[in-house]
């Protein structure tokens, strides 16, 4: 069995696949802030661990020129005794360049796909940052992107059928 160009249908899923793609034009920090308030009692040794309070933000938008902007922002403070330890943000950004992708899918691959390429550069300029700031490295876990993605239309959904 062929398709009308003659090329068995195996062949052409993967001429599709390979049509489709994602490509990084470019890289930068938008925004990074770190704050250290109580330096430097804060970085004397303590018994108790400070609690660390994570935030994680995807945002994507189209160009007129047809590429994507996304940004990764990742946010973390840290606590001990009511007090904060520090305070660190970053928005990593990247303009992608996506082909062959279907309408139906482009906003699952600017939200997970595109932020998992810029994370393993945030994360490190996260833990540059707090040990510059005399902290260990604050290294943050691999996030699921997938999950988040997942949870935040299951949030956004339901605020719909609230309001409704």
């Amino acid at each position: 069995m062929t398709d009308t160009n003659g090329a068995p249908p195996a062949a052409q899923d993967d001429n599709e696949a390979a049509a489709a793609g994602i490509r990084i034009v470019a890289q930068f920090v938008r925004d990074l802030s770190f704050e250290n308030p109580l330096a430097p009692d804060s970085l004397r040794a303590s018994a108790t661990q400070p609690a660390i309070d994570m935030g994680v933000e995807m945002n994507a938008r189209g160009r007129a020129d047809g590429l994507f902007e996304v940004d990764l922002k990742l946010s973390a403070r840290a606590e001990r005794d009511g007090q904060a330890v520090f305070h660190v943000e970053v928005v990593y950004g990247g303009l992608f360049q996506i082909a062959g992708v279907p309408e139906e899918a482009l906003e699952q691959v600017l939200l997970i796909e595109c932020p998992r390429f810029l994370f393993p550069f945030a994360r490190r300029l996260i833990a540059d940052v707090t040990s510059e700031g005399g902290f260990p490295p604050f290294l943050i876990d691999p996030i699921d992107f997938a999950g988040v993605y997942a949870a935040r239309k299951a949030q956004a959904e339901a605020g719909q059928v609230g309001n409704a």
